[in-house]
């Protein structure tokens, strides 16, 4: 058997496809309406409430590699791990099973996560995704992903990693707009 049919083999017995495939177009991509459909689908939420649309086009946004907007079945595979992953970050840190974190709760999850943010960093992440000073599932990952881009875009330009990096106002504008 040739290399290439049995890697579609391989794909196509993947669990994850079988929820992608009956998302996805005849281009093999989805876009954000159609990940949200997929995970609820999929049950990745788990028993916290499904994805909203804006959280999705977060995801989309943070493995769009070729900026087409939509995601192929090995971003998905790839979002599904990270995805789990910042799940059993966060129910751990979800100690009595309410289905979200307080704000100490989440500065320690995120610091479990290996970022390093100031207080005045988590205020406004508190601020901005938080009710009643507790932050749900959907806002948590909401906020994993504009971490993880964020960071991942700042380290691309801090070239001699010391914790500075220089944006032009377009390129700050592109960056901080695309998510």
């Amino acid at each position: 058997m040739c290399r290439k049919h049995q890697q579609t083999r391989d794909v196509q017995q993947d669990p994850l496809y079988g929820y992608f495939s009956a998302v996805a177009g005849q281009d093999g991509q989805i876009s954000a309406d159609e990940l949200q459909r997929c995970l609820t689908q999929s049950g990745i939420a788990g028993s916290y409430k499904p994805f909203c649309l804006e959280t999705c086009r977060l995801m989309i946004s943070m493995l769009d590699r070729d900026m087409s907007g939509t995601m192929g079945f090995n971003e998905f595979k790839e979002l599904s791990q990270v995805i789990n992953g910042w799940k059993a970050t966060f129910s751990s840190y979800d100690r009595d099973h309410s289905g979200t974190v307080e704000g100490h709760e989440l500065q320690q999850a995120i610091s479990a996560m290996g970022f390093n943010l100031s207080p005045q960093a988590m205020n406004v992440i508190m601020r901005r995704h938080s009710t009643n000073g507790r932050i749900a599932f959907d806002d948590f990952i909401s906020c994993c992903v504009k971490l993880r881009a964020l960071t991942s875009q700042f380290q691309s330009r801090d070239m001699s990693r010391t914790g500075q990096a220089t944006f032009g106002y377009d390129d700050f504008i592109q960056v901080t707009m695309s998510l």
